[in-house]
């Protein structure tokens, strides 16, 4: 393994790690019943929020939706939802990661290449969530 791989996984593995975070606290939100547009938006993947109100319904006053649960929020997500704010996802690419650095495969190489291109798309569409 050279320099550039070993760089590539460090990335992949920290990227990832700061999305199951940023998730968790999501998910915590949502639990507690203080979901904020951002939080649904994140976990769901729809960015509109005329969409958002569609499917949760209007917020109350403090501009929170206390009724929406985890489950109507994984019902709710769409493939960008999976790419900003799924465990899975990010899982799959710490394991790609590890992976470069345990075995020496032809294509080892190529998932941690895939899993960069996932974490790179989960941080850009996550750019574009309302605030």
């Amino acid at each position: 393994m050279d320099f550039t791989e070993f760089a590539t996984a460090l990335a992949v593995f920290l990227s990832a790690l700061v999305s199951l975070i940023g998730t968790s606290g999501r998910k915590r939100s949502i639990a507690q019943g203080e979901a904020k547009l951002s939080d649904l938006a994140e976990m769901t993947g729809i960015l509109n929020p005329r969409q958002l109100m569609a499917v949760f319904g209007p917020p109350d006053m403090g501009r929170t939706w206390p009724g929406v649960t985890l489950l109507d929020v994984r019902r709710a997500r769409g493939p960008m939802g999976w790419l900003m704010s799924s465990d899975l996802v990010d899982y799959a690419c710490i394991a790609a990661a590890a992976a470069v650095l345990v075995f020496d495969y032809w294509l080892v190489p190529l998932a941690l290449m895939f899993a960069l291109g996932v974490q790179l798309a989960g941080w850009v569409v996550s750019a574009r969530v309302p605030k």
